[in-house]
């Protein structure tokens, strides 16, 4: 069955691109070769590539959000509209004195999605960047970053918005399942590191030895939820592009790894390994309350894969 999901994205581009004007299409367009542009990710408020939407009119924000929710599943794309909208609460939070806004996300587009075998395109700004390139009708999802400031908004107790906590909630009950000596094995440090440690390059050069417990050394419940805890980051992604992956993972060996207390609350981190696969989650700033996700594939972040198998095939 053909993907669906290479012919979307090619459409809600060629879509976006007629929504903007002129000096908005030169802002947002660059060639395929821009590795500096392309091979980008930047989940802080910093400057990037790109055309912002704050700067587009309404058909051109609507033709961006269409285009991010290609690369998306329904429940993903929820994630970061919610992460986009956080924008608002944070300012407020810090009683307006940066003035961020939801529409403080780019938009940018390597090559030319009409004509071109190899293009990409990415959505980002504060918390919220999407990578995705397309070779040859075959889509490569790397990097796919979520976080959330604050991680949990509250009211009388109870949880108002929380937009990244099932990530949090199933690894604590991996720990929970695997027992006092899987524990033993999978807390790699008493204190967690300040950020996820892959931080904003744009290649993992060195790969990250894969610490902690590997899947083989748990039982069959704390194999099950290592397996839903990876089909939750996976499942970012639409079905097609999310069963592709899966299937790529099939019978490698996968590690997971925790870094800080176990009490919720508290600063803590943990990352999923497998080949050629890397899951970071970190809330280990404002006491535990700003949370950081990624969805990596170390040897094809950025198309990696894709491209060199393009090039093989039409360049041997």
């Amino acid at each position: 069955m053909e993907d669906p999901v290479p012919e979307q994205m090619r459409t809600a581009a060629a879509t976006l691109l007629a929504a903007l004007d002129e000096p908005a299409r030169a802002r947002a367009t660059y060639r395929f070769d821009d590795d500096a542009a392309r091979r980008w990710l930047e989940y802080r408020p910093r400057p990037r590539p790109g055309v912002c939407l704050a700067d587009l009119d309404r058909a051109g924000r609507k033709a961006v959000h269409r285009l991010l929710a290609t690369a998306l599943s329904p429940a993903a794309y929820a994630q970061a509209a919610t992460i986009m909208a956080l924008e608002e609460v944070l300012d407020r939070a810090e009683e307006w004195r940066r003035g961020r806004h939801r529409d403080d996300y780019w938009v940018a587009l390597f090559g030319d999605p009409g004509r071109d075998d190899a293009w990409a395109w990415r959505v980002e700004g504060h918390h919220l960047s999407v990578s995705m390139t397309v070779v040859a009708d075959q889509v490569s999802p790397a990097p796919v970053f979520l976080g959330a400031n604050p991680a949990t908004v509250r009211h009388a107790g109870h949880p108002v918005i929380r937009p990244l906590g099932a990530e949090e909630d199933l690894a604590r009950a991996l720990l929970d399942a695997i027992g006092p000596a899987g524990r033993a094995a999978a807390i790699i440090a008493d204190e967690a590191p300040g950020d996820i440690i892959s931080a904003t390059r744009p290649r993992v050069d060195a790969p990250l030895e894969p610490l902690g417990v590997p899947a083989d050394r748990l039982g069959p419940s704390g194999r099950a939820l290592l397996d839903q805890l990876v089909a939750l980051y996976l499942d970012r992604l639409p079905p097609e592009l999310a069963v592709r992956e899966a299937g790529r993972l099939d019978g490698g060996r996968v590690h997971f790894a925790w870094a800080g207390p176990t009490r919720p609350g508290q600063r803590h981190y943990y990352r999923v390994q497998g080949e050629d696969l890397l899951i970071e989650y970190d809330n280990t700033t404002d006491d535990g309350n700003h949370a950081h996700t990624v969805l990596r594939r170390p040897a094809s972040d950025f198309g990696q894969d894709a491209l060199a198998a393009h090039h093989a095939q039409s360049h041997p």
